[in-house]
């Protein structure tokens, strides 16, 4: 008698717990004006807020302040010289002191202004692609979060059908309970049970929750927001066209560079004349003479000719480096289509057998709690129903795998690229 007003107690307490598991899961939806946000507008929040933008662009404002510099040509002269003011011997007089003011000028020769035009302009090319890399790493940043968060949705709905799984099954064993075919301790570890179901729910809902915020956050937004849980389920093998990389384009940008600062060290082989002329004052007499002078560096044939090898030396290795960068994004690109294959493989085989296999189990070990048999416990169903949730989960984690490796993809092969465009003409 005490076991049957215990479970009868339990059994109310289950429904008022059904009933409060309901308020509380519509309190936790979202609201219904919550828009769905895709990844092409999470990605063009961030093109058009992202604080990265002004440090690419005060680095290129920076590069171009360079090429203005570069244009500057060797400042003229202006001096004066005094001779003979003082001295011993007909030399002490001051009027027998000379003075001369000069002006002078440096005539660059051999293209060396328009070299390091040259190599600035050539800067600036390689802060453009070091910009665009920057860029998009963030993006795929973004996009790699924007996964995580549709993880973290579907998570969600496991969580959601575990727990109604298990207080159905409750209710049953309730029941079997008060018929006396079940001792009072399973009715005891069904609502064990439950309860770890349902904290397991709210971990799920918050995690989802702290997932769209750390999203948001890249564009300074709130999590006000609803994800597209179809997206997540959809295993989309293909290969996204591939553009020339970006790390490839800092490369070659790299090397003309290298090729500018080549002719630029060339150019310091070559002298420079300076010409000066002034106006000459002899204390002696009142007098005034015009002087004419003029100087050439001399030996300067092989003046730079340390900096030159140097040079070709590094032209040489951003070659080399190119080269090998191409193989490289060639190879990774293989190495994710394969996994991504072996992952949608996987994931073909959990919908097709294993799931289907494990869900008939569980039904099978209900309906038979259901209708009062002893030919299974609880027990069972509580290990039936474990496989499906870990098959389940197991799905989740494939997805999300699967999906990350597509945004590795997604950045090799410069999907996102024509987003940059926005993000560069913000300035």
């Amino acid at each position: 008698m005490f076991s049957k007003s215990r479970a009868r107690s339990g059994a109310r307490a289950t429904r008022r717990a059904l009933l409060c598991g309901g308020v509380l899961l519509a309190a936790a939806a979202q609201p219904a004006w919550a828009q769905n946000l895709s990844l092409d507008e999470a990605l063009s929040r961030v093109a058009t807020r992202d604080p990265a933008i002004a440090a690419g662009a005060a680095r290129l404002e920076s590069a171009d302040a360079a090429v203005l510099q570069a244009d500057v040509r060797p400042r003229d002269v202006v001096g004066a010289d005094f001779e003979d003011f003082a001295g011993t011997g007909p030399y002490s007089p001051l009027n027998r002191s000379q003075a001369t003011g000069w002006y002078e000028r440096t005539w660059e020769r051999g293209g060396k202004r328009e070299a390091r035009i040259g190599a600035a302009r050539a800067d600036v090319a390689v802060v453009g692609a070091q910009n665009r890399v920057r860029l998009l790493d963030r993006l795929a940043r973004v996009q790699a979060a924007w996964v995580d968060a549709l993880a973290a949705e579907a998570a969600i709905s496991i969580a959601e059908t575990r727990l109604t799984d298990l207080q159905r099954v409750e209710l049953d064993v309730v029941k079997r309970v008060i018929g006396a075919l079940d001792p009072w301790f399973a009715a005891e570890r069904a609502r064990t049970n439950v309860a770890q179901a349902d904290i397991a729910l709210e971990q799920a809902r918050e995690a989802a929750r702290i997932a769209r915020k750390n999203l948001a956050a890249w564009w300074g937004g709130s999590g006000d927001f609803r994800l597209d849980p179809t997206i997540f389920q959809t295993v989309d093998i293909s290969v996204p066209p591939a553009r020339e990389s970006a790390d490839v384009d800092l490369l070659v940008a790299e090397r003309a560079a290298a090729g500018a600062k080549v002719r630029l060290a060339e150019t310091g082989n070559i002298a420079d004349p300076s010409g000066r002329v002034g106006l000459r004052h002899f204390g002696e007499g009142n007098d005034f003479a015009i002087m004419v002078g003029g100087s050439v560096p001399l030996g300067t044939k092989g003046a730079n000719r340390g900096n030159v090898v140097r040079a070709q030396a590094e032209q040489r290795a951003i070659e080399a480096d190119i080269a090998v960068a191409r193989v490289e994004i060639d190879r990774e690109i293989d190495r994710l289509v394969a996994e991504r294959q072996l992952i949608a493989s996987e994931i073909r085989r959990i919908d097709a057998e294993v799931l289907p296999s494990a869900t008939r189990a569980v039904r099978l070990i209900r309906d038979g709690l259901a209708r009062g048999g002893t030919a299974f416990t609880f027990l069972e169903f509580s290990q039936a129903q474990a496989a499906v949730s870990d098959a389940r989960a197991r799905r989740i984690e494939l997805l999300r795998r699967f999906h990350l490796l597509g945004v590795r993809l997604d950045r090799l092969t410069g999907r996102h690229a024509p987003l940059l465009a926005n993000m560069e003409t913000i300035r």
